[in-house]
């Protein structure tokens, strides 16, 4: 503002407008040979916007100088001074203004940005945020030592490449496609790569063998804890007879009664009624003969719903009884039914002595519970399902540690019923052994195992990881992962959700990039607190 006279000040209730003009005194540099001048050719006015100003929008109308340059070698006869910090050349937005726009661009994107900026009294389109978001240069970067390689889902079946420093953790560039070839000529194009973390990944081996023969190649861990874990989870598809086996013995109570039990409390409920009513129309339908299909037109069900009733023998089997879920009721059961057989039939005593015991759940829970006590049936205890083949999985590749007793219990029943899942269960901990202890020396042994196991999936994960055995053994002994990349491809999500998933792969790339620098850029900056 040194060089800036303030003629006037104008202001209304949505815009302040400021008129102003340089000084004649101050010489100017040339924009063709940078000498300086003050040989004035003639004054015209810029409209400038700047940031908002106590809420309004701030307008300076700025009076500068045509000058003669008088250099005579000069190209350029006449130029037109620049206000620094003021002015830019070709640009009607002070350097202020327009890096806040830059901000806001790259942090909000396009619509996003034009409404942030709307409400900071700066109008502009959707498309001028995101054409000064492009304007922005990328970040000057080195070759890095530690590479990361990874794909990612850009639309549909359509994948993207994401190459990451993993010194720095900042992302370098990202691409459509994850073909060897497009990996290959950025490898070429940037020599230097050390050491390159990858998955198990085809397409990247070759690109990498390729572009960068001299670098080590990682396997990551986490991908292959991933692919075995997905080998396990196909075992226990494949034994998933044995999974009921994981489940507590029944209790010492009579099956038939609890059975009955169970036939008259669905009998009295809305769904047992329907069902009931149903079967018994379906059932005398099909005794005369006709097909499924007619019956299906005179009842007004799908076919399949009557073929499920008259193949059924009771209307009970069609009634599915999803076991109730856990509650926190559950450890207050046995002593409702104490106090229930010692002569206590009030719902409110009983919940009131419950809460002396420690449980902070709704009197009406307990009027529920209860209920069927009313009618001479057993309490209604949680039933629990047998496992799925990806619960029985995460038992196997879950740390002992980090599974609760129950679990520990459950997985020792079905290890006990199912040898090949106790067998994977522990070629899966002789791994985790490995992974731990970043020791590869008993790799050879366990691949072997895994190929005579018997096993169909792990015999071809053991075929796998024995044509990739180098990049294996780095990744279980070397500290090198894609731990980064896997972040940066969180980011790389969250940036197509917020533009609505229509952002194309130049734009996507300088937002992913530019965000990861201004994040790095407000870490490093010190907080000042106030005094």
């Amino acid at each position: 503002m040194a060089d800036v006279l303030v003629v006037s000040v104008q202001v209304s209730d949505a815009v302040v407008t400021v008129r102003a003009r340089t000084r004649a005194s101050v010489s100017a540099g040339c924009t063709g040979c940078g000498r300086l001048s003050t040989w004035c050719h003639s004054r015209y006015e810029r409209l400038l916007a700047d940031i908002a100003l106590a809420g309004r929008s701030l307008r300076i109308r700025l009076s500068v100088r045509r000058l003669y340059c008088e250099n005579p070698t000069c190209p350029k006869k006449t130029f037109a001074e620049q206000v620094p910090g003021l002015t830019v050349r070709y640009q009607r937005r002070t350097p202020q203004l327009q890096r806040l726009v830059e901000a806001v661009g790259v942090v909000l994107a396009g619509r996003g940005g034009a409404r942030m900026l709307r409400i900071l009294n700066v109008t502009l389109s959707r498309c001028t945020v995101l054409s000064q978001l492009m304007r922005v240069p990328l970040p000057p970067w080195e070759t890095p030592r530690v590479l990361g390689v990874d794909d990612f889902a850009l639309y549909g079946d359509t994948y993207g490449t994401l190459l990451v420093d993993a010194t720095t953790r900042l992302p370098l560039t990202l691409w459509e496609g994850r073909d060897s070839e497009q990996l290959t000529g950025w490898l070429r194009e940037h020599p230097g790569v050390e050491v390159a973390c990858r998955d198990g990944s085809l397409a990247y081996r070759h690109g990498l063998t390729v572009g960068a023969p001299d670098a080590v190649q990682v396997s990551d861990r986490f991908h292959l804890w991933q692919g075995l874990s997905r080998r396990v989870q196909d075992i226990a598809s494949a034994h998933r007879s044995c999974l009921p086996a994981a489940l507590p013995p029944v209790s010492a109570t009579d099956p038939a009664l609890v059975e009955e039990s169970g036939e008259n409390t669905a009998a009295d409920t809305r769904a047992g009624r329907h069902a009931r009513r149903l079967f018994e129309a379906v059932q005398a339908l099909s005794r005369t003969g006709r097909s499924h299909r007619s019956v299906a037109r005179e009842l007004g069900l799908d076919r399949r719903t009557v073929g499920k009733y008259a193949r059924a023998r009771t209307w009970q089997e069609v009634m599915r009884r999803p076991p109730r879920k856990p509650s926190a009721l559950d450890p207050y059961l046995d002593y409702l039914q104490q106090r229930w057989d010692e002569g206590q039939h009030s719902a409110k005593i009983l919940h009131e002595e419950l809460q002396t015991k420690g449980y902070f759940g709704h009197y009406q829970r307990v009027k529920m519970a209860v209920a069927p006590l009313r009618r001479g049936l057993p309490l209604d205890e949680p039933r629990q399902r047998p496992p799925s083949p990806r619960g029985a999985a995460r038992w196997i590749t879950t740390h002992p540690n980090r599974r609760s007793p129950h679990i520990n219990d459950c997985l020792a029943r079905l290890l006990d019923q199912c040898p090949e899942l106790r067998h994977t269960h522990d070629l899966v901990r002789r791994f985790a052994v490995m992974l731990d202890n970043r020791d590869a020396a008993p790799l050879a042994g366990w691949l072997d195992d895994l190929a005579n196991s018997g096993l169909t999936p792990l015999a071809g994960l053991a075929r796998a990881l024995r044509e990739d055995r180098d990049a294996v053994t780095q990744g279980i002994a070397t500290p090198y992962n894609s731990g980064v990349n896997e972040g940066r491809i969180t980011d790389v999500k969250l940036q197509k959700r917020l533009m609505a998933g229509r952002a194309g792969v130049p734009l996507l790339r300088h937002r992913v990039v530019l965000i990861a620098h201004f994040r790095r850029r407000d870490a490093d900056r010190p907080i000042v607190s106030p005094r």
